[in-house]
């Protein structure tokens, strides 16, 4: 196979083609060639075409967390550990599956033009005081999930700024202080969300315990948990899809017939989730892959996304796909989903960007941020910072078209 260089000339592997320019070729020779292998650098096996990857995430075997640890050793004991140790998609199993139903059943409950006013209604607050494209990228789809849990004056924005350190425990690279900074947030998101979950409320965390009480599911430890679990999933991989659109509306320009079909192609042609990982509980092949027990597995979500035996014309931005093929939020029992949730965040906040006089050509992306799975560009915001509040009646309308 022919090698790959990433913009510094060294050989690019599937972690770190995640923040290279265009790791998209890299990604089509790995499904042309390599559809699955064992990586010696990484000492994982890694996956990438469609088929593969469709039937790793179906397999049983093939487990979220090493059956060895089930939460990170750092965070185990603590608050953070708590948490991780209940929610679903960290988690396998009966128990897992029934508890994963309840969840789907809350979030599908959510009203989407809610979603979407609720995102355009902050993304005017932070355009209204200067905030930064970063507040807009990571702490717009945490306020909006929490104020959807009923947390509000102020708690929706203290959540965002808490929710920014707990995720920092959940990679293997994780600091000590990172994992304490976690613990810490942790304590404090159960204590407000412990506080909140009034039954008869419209917020989603009461939907959640609605959802539970229906089931039989007597314990609510595990919905506060899976309530933190809504802002942890929203918040790198929301940014993520929010920063990827807004790169792809400077290349492609700005769509006339509104920015769902665009964002939902966006997550198919540059993924924000660009891989994830299992772990075998005992042997087990897939396609003519041989997994050995306790071997870790990558799934390329992203050259799945890009597989032409799914997707015909991959390469090719194209919003109006009938029926992609989408590997982004997963598949089977860990299926996420909060998919349209995070549609409906990146719409509402594009949406009034774009009404407020952003034009997405002039920011100055300067590459991506360093992470081993998440694709989130940079920009230069001291060169091209975001708009203040500038709309008139009309492009305020013009802007929450979707």
């Amino acid at each position: 196979m022919p090698s790959s260089d990433d913009a510094g000339g060294r050989a690019m592997n599937p972690v770190t083609a995640v923040t290279q320019p265009d790791p998209y070729p890299y990604y089509a020779e790995l499904v042309a060639q390599r559809p699955g292998f064992f990586d010696d650098g990484l000492t994982a096996v890694v996956l990438s075409s469609a088929e593969l990857v469709r039937s790793a995430l179906a397999e049983p075997l093939l487990r979220v967390r090493p059956p060895a640890e089930p939460v990170p050793a750092g965070i185990a004991g603590t608050a953070a550990g708590a948490v991780f140790g209940q929610l679903v998609r960290m988690t396998d199993g009966p128990l897992q599956q029934r508890l994963k139903n309840v969840v789907c059943e809350a979030l599908g409950s959510v009203d989407q033009a809610r979603v979407h006013q609720s995102a355009g209604r902050i993304a005017d607050a932070i355009l209204a005081r200067g905030g930064s494209l970063d507040e807009m990228l990571f702490g717009l789809p945490a306020q909006v999930v929490a104020g959807l849990c009923g947390l509000t004056d102020g708690a929706d924005v203290e959540a965002a700024r808490l929710i920014g350190d707990f995720v920092l425990c959940l990679p293997a690279t994780a600091t000590a202080e990172q994992q304490a900074a976690a613990a810490a947030a942790a304590e404090r998101l159960q204590e407000l969300m412990a506080g909140r979950p009034v039954e008869d409320s419209p917020s989603l965390l009461a939907e959640l315990i609605r959802a539970a009480r229906r089931a039989d599911w007597p314990d609510t430890a595990p919905l506060l948990a899976n309530a933190i679990g809504f802002l942890s999933q929203t918040y790198d991989a929301t940014a993520a899809l929010i920063g990827n659109t807004l790169v792809a509306l400077a290349r492609e320009g700005v769509p006339a017939d509104g920015l769902a079909a665009f964002a939902r192609e966006v997550a198919r042609h540059d993924s924000p989730v660009h891989n994830t990982r299992r772990f075998a509980a005992e042997p087990v092949t897939i396609g003519d892959q041989q997994v050995q027990q306790g071997q870790s597995v990558l799934l390329l979500l992203a050259a799945a996304n890009r597989d032409p035996a799914v997707n015909p014309d991959p390469a090719e931005f194209r919003p109006g796909r009938r029926s992609p093929t989408l590997f982004t939020f997963g598949a089977a029992g860990h299926r996420c989903p909060g998919e349209q949730l995070a549609l409906g965040i990146t719409t509402g906040a594009v949406s009034r960007l774009l009404a407020a006089g952003l034009d997405p050509a002039v920011l100055r992306h300067t590459g991506y941020r360093p992470s081993g799975n998440i694709r989130c560009p940079q920009f230069d915001e001291q060169h091209q910072p975001i708009p203040t509040t500038r709309r008139s009646s009309a492009a305020s309308q013009a802007g929450e078209s979707r």
